[in-house]
């Protein structure tokens, strides 16, 4: 049996008696002509290395290895055990099951036991609910993919690519464009998804840059863009008084009657730098 022997993903589900779980924040996405364009969009795959978190019912799952990757899925729930695994026996090796919480999973870890070469992206229809936590960790954390294909609820996918001025531009906007080049590749209606969730949603590609900004850099950038955007229309000098305040806006040669919103990338990571110096 291949993958194209497999029964649609709709069937797949009946078969099994399986619906989307509210807690775990599932929307399935089951038009197999949307996946294959999402693996296509993320780049050519033959021979890679994929990391997929959520895979549900494996539609994404199927486009991936149908475009020559080697996956590992991670997935929470348990329920999907069968339909995946039927999947897995007709991917002939190249799909690797794992079955747990993606917020805790080491994926250097999983490509080292599964012996799959690096670097890795991560392709994947986030859970709504984990969305965001589990981008800033792939793009702060100890594991570092080579690009990312993710997606969000187009607030969410907004909110990522904003510009200062902008109504969506925030905290998450600094963090990923301080680490990534990030776009918005393709927008999807609600419904497109099984059951149709309220919002509509949007896959972002995420490029992450050659030279990482150093982990000091990005630890001081998370507390800076906490306290400013968390006082969003306080000036700096009162917003991030905790951290220095007129002293810390003025060694980093910025106007500390400024808001939040008003200050781009460089300005912030110029305070993210002069934050570890004992200058001001």
């Amino acid at each position: 049996m291949t993958i194209a022997d497999l029964p649609p993903l709709r069937e797949a589900l009946d078969e099994v008696g399986l619906t989307a779980n509210k807690t775990f924040g599932q929307h399935f996405l089951l038009d197999l002509n949307i996946t294959h364009k999402i693996a296509r969009l993320a780049g050519p795959l033959e021979g890679k290395t994929v990391i997929e978190v959520g895979p549900g019912p494996g539609g994404l799952t199927r486009a991936l290895l149908e475009a020559g990757a080697q996956v590992i899925a991670i997935e929470k729930d348990r329920r999907f055990e069968p339909v995946l695994a039927s999947l897995s026996q007709a991917a002939m090796g190249a799909l690797h099951l794992v079955f747990e919480d993606a917020m805790t999973a080491n994926e250097a870890a999983l490509m080292q036991r599964f012996n799959l070469p690096g670097p890795a992206s991560i392709i994947a229809n986030l859970p709504y609910n984990v969305g965001t936590p589990l981008l800033i960790n792939w793009l702060t954390g100890p594991f570092r993919p080579a690009s990312m294909c993710l997606m969000f609820q187009r607030e969410v996918a907004q909110r990522i690519v904003a510009k200062p001025g902008e109504d969506a531009y925030g905290r998450l906007a600094v963090i990923v464009q301080a680490t990534a080049e990030a776009k918005i590749i393709m927008d999807l209606p609600a419904r497109a998804f099984t059951p149709p969730p309220k919002v509509d949603s949007a896959v972002v590609r995420l490029d992450l840059f050659t030279q990482r900004t150093p982990d000091d850099v990005l630890h001081n950038l998370q507390k800076i863009t906490a306290a400013a955007f968390g006082q969003r229309r306080k000036m700096l000098r009162s917003s991030l008084k905790a951290l220095g305040g007129q002293a810390l806006c003025e060694a980093a040669n910025l106007d500390s009657t400024c808001r939040a919103e008003e200050i781009d990338l460089a300005g912030f990571l110029r305070l993210a730098v002069v934050l570890n110096s004992a200058s001001f």
